[in-house]
């Protein structure tokens, strides 16, 4: 019997229907492929094993048979494989369980395989944002938020630019993602020129209302 552990969500990725006037531009998801590769390291884990390998069957091979030292060889690359494989299933995991939404007002991100969360990026709350591309349009979208806004680089990992703290949260190895790049640029662009006015609630204080 199958079972959507989101199936509560109103919409998509979201934890509550947008509000009038948002409208969700584009949602996806990373490339699991490539972000086993670019966050979990696949390929330098399978290397690392490899110079191990090549460093016994060189220490060894003046000392025992070809075979022999072969054959003592061996195990290195078949832990290799294991952890390698071990990492893809994380990757694979991690990359179905994440949905990125692009909405006129904002960055959604809901992450998070064994403990969900999900980030809000509004862009009039955002100091900067920057790409960068990999092979076959995936790239990465971080995004620079103000100091007073603590997140957890350990929490939101992988959905994280790399090496950088404070944590800089990111759409992580998305397919197309200069389009997807042009596309937040222009909406963040639009929603940060929208005027805005102040109303007068009952006790006097003023609140902020975006003109539509």
């Amino acid at each position: 019997m199958s079972h959507d552990d989101f199936a509560i969500e109103p919409v998509k990725g979201l934890p509550e229907r947008p509000p009038e006037g948002e409208q969700v531009l584009w949602q996806g998801r990373p490339d699991w492929w490539a972000l086993s590769k670019d966050a979990l390291n696949v390929w330098w884990i399978m290397g690392y094993f490899g110079v191990l390998a090549a460093w016994r069957f060189v220490s060894l091979i003046d000392q025992r048979p070809l075979m022999e030292t072969v054959a003592l060889s061996v195990p290195f690359l078949i832990a290799g494989l294991i952890v390698c494989s071990l990492l893809v299933i994380v990757g694979y995991v991690q990359a179905r369980t994440t949905v990125y939404t692009v909405t006129n007002r904002r960055v959604a991100m809901r992450i998070g395989a064994a403990l969900t969360v999900t980030l809000n990026l509004p862009y009039n709350q955002l100091i900067n944002a920057s790409v960068q591309m990999r092979r076959r349009g995936v790239g990465t979208i971080a995004f620079e938020v103000p100091e007073d806004v603590k997140l957890g680089y350990l929490t939101c990992w992988p959905h994280v630019r790399p090496w950088r703290v404070p944590a800089q949260p990111a759409l992580r190895c998305i397919p197309d993602a200069e389009r997807i790049a042009a596309m937040i640029s222009d909406a963040a662009e639009a929603r940060i020129a929208t005027p805005q006015v102040t109303r007068k609630t009952t006790a006097g204080a003023t609140a902020p209302v975006a003109a539509e």
